[in-house]
């Protein structure tokens, strides 16, 4: 199909789901329909010459205009409600016979129905419905014989017609005139009421509802729709914060090893320097420390980030993680840059949850990597890890200047409060009592909690 083929198809197709467009189809199509079987053949009950010179005009006027209102039906329902009722029963007071176009009152109900507040669709209904009941009623207590009869294949109507007198019989002459047998009136024909209220009632009903079950039906898609947008929303902003929380789970893990690493290097490397001259075996073991610290610190760095990020949790089985169980080397490490530390156990050690035993190292791991920056020369400090039943808490101490530690609001002090909070924890910092600097944590822990 080339382009051009292709455009046009589409704005055809747009064309068509106008619905001004599909109401002028519809219409176009019950005037088809109405000429095919002929809408003036039915003969009304007046006099035969007016008949013949008047009543097929009259007749398509009142087609023309149940086709006009099912043409208006959403831009105006109610106006076109009126005039296509108002229509049918102008035809029905003449005696005339039903066509597809009139079919616009239940079409035009059915648009109500479908498009208006269910009161309104209701009232309008039921205002049909008394008509329909009130002009039943009139036809069939006025005396005449319903005027209106159908021969079609399942016979004739209400109105049963006397014999045919011999000859030709002007049109409409056996509505014209009272029956006669015998010189004697029989019965008078007179208005119709289109099967009354059994027919038309039930015709009203069922476009109705056909019309409320097409909005409750829109209704319902539209809080399904909704619901998905909700849904995806929701998710969209899920994805969101899993990535900005794992991208704050990266900043501080790379914050903790590149600082702590690059501390114990800085302070290896000094003092390596300065027992260059003295003592040579003391420079190669401060290399040698060296190396090793930054061979760890690459490899932790290799594993932050190549952790796996799945359903907004990181799957820490996939990688080997830090935890207290190596605070003994990390113990070490500091040692060996020159600063002396005591560690206390307080409590039977456990196994902590994944999440609690990393955050926890990695506490420590900062606090001793601000002893190494900020404590000074000569500093000692001291970690205190208490395994309480329903907490965990962590002290870190030392005795040193700590000038640099003015207001304690660093990137690792942050760090360090976010990753307690995570976990319903607090951390607290500040001097000493006695100088030097302390880092308080609290984790809480489940009892029935394990890693």
């Amino acid at each position: 199909m080339s382009p051009d083929m292709k455009t046009f198809v589409a704005a055809l197709g747009g064309a068509l789901r106008r619905s001004s467009i599909q109401d002028a189809g519809l219409a176009a199509a019950l005037l088809a329909g109405t000429w095919a079987v002929g809408g003036s053949a039915a003969t009304p009950v007046v006099s035969a010459s007016f008949a013949e010179a008047l009543w097929p005009h009259a007749r398509w006027v009142l087609i023309v205009i149940c086709v006009a209102a099912v043409a208006v039906r959403r831009r105006w329902p109610i106006p076109a409600l009126a005039a296509a009722a108002l229509a049918g029963m102008v035809q029905m007071a003449l005696a005339a016979g039903p066509v597809p176009a009139d079919l616009a009152v239940p079409i035009i109900l059915y648009t109500i129905a479908s498009q208006r507040p269910r009161k309104a669709s209701l009232a309008l209904l039921g205002a049909a419905l008394a008509v329909v009941t009130a002009w039943s009623a009139y036809v069939n207590l006025d005396g005449r014989v319903n005027g209106w009869v159908y021969e079609g294949p399942f016979g004739a109507g209400a109105g049963a017609r006397a014999p045919e007198a011999p000859g030709p019989q002007p049109q409409g002459a056996e509505r014209d005139l009272p029956l006669r047998d015998g010189g004697e009136t029989l019965e008078t024909f007179g208005p119709t009421d289109w099967g009354g209220t059994p027919v038309l009632g039930s015709l009203l009903v069922v476009a109705w509802a056909i019309g409320w079950g097409v909005q409750s039906r829109r209704a319902y898609l539209g809080q399904l729709e909704a619901r998905a947008r909700d849904v995806q929303r929701e998710r969209d902003q899920q994805a969101a914060l899993a990535v900005a929380a794992e991208r704050a789970r990266i900043s501080r893990e790379m914050h903790d090893v590149v600082a702590h690493g690059l501390a114990v290097i800085v302070m290896q490397a000094q003092g390596g320097a300065a027992a260059f001259a003295k003592r040579p075996a003391d420079t190669l073991a401060a290399l040698d420390a060296i190396v090793a610290t930054g061979r760890a610190s690459l490899a932790d760095i290799r594993h932050v980030l190549a952790a796996p990020f799945v359903d907004g949790q990181i799957d820490d089985s996939a990688r080997p993680v830090p935890g207290l169980a190596q605070l003994r080397r990390l113990v070490d490490q500091v040692e060996q840059a020159g600063t002396t530390v005591q560690l206390h156990i307080d409590g039977a050690p456990r196994p902590l949850p994944t999440r609690v035993d990393v955050s926890s190292y990695r506490i420590l791991q900062e606090s001793l990597t601000n002893t190494l920056k900020h404590a000074g020369p000569e500093a000692a400090a001291q970690v205190i890890v208490s395994y309480r039943s329903d907490e965990l808490r962590l002290e870190v101490s030392d005795n040193g200047t700590n000038e640099s530690i003015s207001d304690g609001n660093g990137n690792g002090l942050r760090g360090m409060r976010e990753r307690a909070a995570l976990l319903g924890g607090e951390v607290a910092t500040g001097r000493g009592p006695d100088g030097g600097y302390v880092v308080r944590a609290r984790i809480p822990l489940d009892p029935g909690e394990t890693a």
